[in-house]
């Protein structure tokens, strides 16, 4: 069974391919278009599809839009309802609905051959939830509870369930108005941040404050017996001025705080109940928005009753593609797959980033090994654009698209936040060697997708201070040699250069702009932010030679040692 998984609804558009249950390729709109997010989350937008992201999907698939046996879009208007009637203040919100109604001729006119009637609505919280409880690595007859946690779906923004087998079992729902994602969105516009986009940002504030509004939102933000929860207006400008600019103060940090610590306490009465509710499953696997925060992730794993707690790494809009994609394959009979990685996005052989680098014209070199080579540069100090393999699905990068630092360089945090054009008060984050993670981090291990924060241990501390938070926790990406062999050999020579099994790891990309998917947008962050070595496929370019020398032939500009 061939199934195409469609997101567009709100925010984040993405595709996903799904054949015989087996996840073949994801990938979102904006890696394309190069827009962030792809789209702002508003009415207007909802008819703008991932047809760049489909159309790869299906290619790379070797499936024509013809030979689909279904499409799966995670949004399902026939069980909206006026936004008067759920209390959300969005006089268009209608146009919403109408779009999404009409998303099957959209569909037909974005990929010749489809045809309409193939098209599925599925609800949106139904995708979240498959997009954990089906593409959880499990034992397939094992139990596993599912929470659901975003801004908003078509009625709802929370789901708790349980799936037995390849079937859900709803046990709750909440209603609209009542949101945490939304009451996060709301905050990080207070903020003075985009909402709908730097949600993550208010969590790196919070670290910095006091949560000394605790007592008013404990309040104002309650549990219900019946698994859901209530949150009632909050007065925003009693608590702190709205943020103008970037001038923050201890009022907006301790504000941030606050909310945040309410969130986590909240998220984890929620898994308790949802727990109980399903007579005791032993993992818990989260989607949703909300479920992108991992300092609650982090609490979940330290104080929740379950053995193991797994989030979809595109634990976002984009991951409701994916979902949508396996419920209706396990509707329509299909066992599906465990997910094994969030590589699933666009790859280059060797030859197609060779002849890239050629068309250029810069001077590039093949070292007998790219890991080693990029270890050195770290080792020295430089900061290394890795570009490998095929992209992930979600927002981290995970080693396939990555800036690279030493982690031991107190300056470094400072010097990436620069390159990037981010905000000084965010953190970066390590990748470490899986086997070497629990003599330097505590808290849930393995951890291969910078889902949870860990406390770093004390004799680390000083070692590592670029990737220790001001909170003396790190969020933390482990590295299998079995899963990834060429980033786990990066990080053993870098270990055998310097006695630091870790390294730096951030997104690349600098501030606005979507991941690098391609070579081409590889070679422009090199020309345009100062990067000492551009790692891709087998090849290295060195900015200094690149930009003093000018192009040359290969070969021509390796260091002497590589002849």
């Amino acid at each position: 069974m061939k199934v195409l998984g469609i997101n567009a609804i709100f925010h984040d558009p993405a595709a996903a391919l799904v054949v015989d249950g087996r996840i073949v390729a994801a990938a979102e709109e904006e890696r394309f278009s190069r827009r962030k997010h792809g789209k702002r989350p508003v009415p207007f937008s909802a008819w703008e599809l991932p047809e760049r992201a489909a159309a790869w999907c299906l290619t790379h698939g070797g499936v024509a839009a013809s030979d689909l046996d279904a499409v799966a879009y995670s949004f399902d208007p026939r069980i909206c309802e006026p936004s008067e009637a759920v209390g959300l203040a969005d006089p268009w919100d209608w146009l919403r609905q109408q779009y999404a109604a009409r998303t099957p001729q959209f569909l037909a006119a974005a990929l010749p051959g489809l045809d309409p009637g193939i098209v599925q609505f599925v609800p949106h919280h139904i995708a979240h939830a498959a997009s954990a409880g089906l593409a959880v690595p499990h034992n397939a007859s094992a139990d596993r509870a599912v929470l659901v946690l975003d801004g908003r779906g078509e009625v709802a923004s929370h789901l708790a369930g349980v799936y037995r087998g390849g079937e859900l079992t709803q046990l709750a729902q909440q209603r609209l108005p009542h949101s945490l994602g939304l009451l996060y969105e709301d905050l990080t516009e207070r903020l003075g941040f985009l909402r709908s986009s730097d949600e993550y940002k208010v969590m790196a504030l919070a670290s910095y404050g006091r949560p000394r509004h605790l007592g008013l939102l404990r309040e104002l933000i309650q549990v219900t017996d019946e698994g859901g929860f209530k949150v009632q207006p909050i007065h925003w400008d009693t608590l702190a001025k709205q943020v103008e600019g970037a001038e923050f103060t201890e009022d907006h940090a301790d504000l941030a705080s606050s909310v945040q610590t309410r969130i986590e306490e909240v998220i984890l009465q929620l898994a308790r109940w949802t727990h109980d509710a399903s007579g005791g499953a032993r993992t818990l696997t989260l989607a949703g928005g909300v479920a992108l925060n991992c300092v609650a992730n982090a609490r979940l794993a330290a104080e929740s009753p379950y053995e193991r707690i797994w989030v979809q790494p595109a634990a976002g809009d984009a991951g409701t593609a994916l979902g949508a994609a396996l419920h209706a394959s396990a509707a329509a009979g299909t066992a599906t797959d465990a997910m094994t990685g969030a590589d699933l996005g666009r790859g280059y052989s060797d030859e197609e980033i060779e002849a890239e680098l050629r068309r250029a014209g810069l001077p590039y070199y093949k070292p007998p090994s790219i890991a080693l080579e990029a270890a050195r540069v770290l080792a020295d100090g430089g900061i290394v654009a890795w570009f490998q393999g095929r992209a992930e699905y979600g927002p981290r990068a995970l080693g396939h698209r990555s800036l690279l630092a030493h982690p031991g360089d107190r300056n470094m945090t400072r010097r990436l936040n620069e390159v990037k054009g981010r905000e000084q008060f965010r953190p970066v984050a390590p990748m470490v060697l899986a086997e070497r993670a629990p003599e330097i981090f505590e808290g849930q291990l393995p951890s291969p997708y910078m889902l949870f924060v860990h406390r770093v241990r004390p004799g680390w501390v000083d070692r590592i201070p670029a990737v220790t938070h001001v909170d003396g926790t790190a969020r933390v990406q482990t590295v299998a040699a079995e899963s990834e062999p060429l980033v786990a050999e990066m990080l053993s020579e870098f270990d055998r250069l310097t006695g630091l099994p870790v390294v730096v790891n951030t997104s690349l990309n600098t501030a606005g702009r979507p991941i690098v998917d391609t070579p081409r947008e590889a070679m422009e962050l090199l020309g345009s932010a100062p990067v000492a070595l551009l790692a891709m496929g087998p090849f290295a370019v060195r900015r200094d030679n690149a930009y003093r020398t000018g192009p040359s032939d290969p070969g021509a500009t390796a260091p002497a040692d590589e002849g």
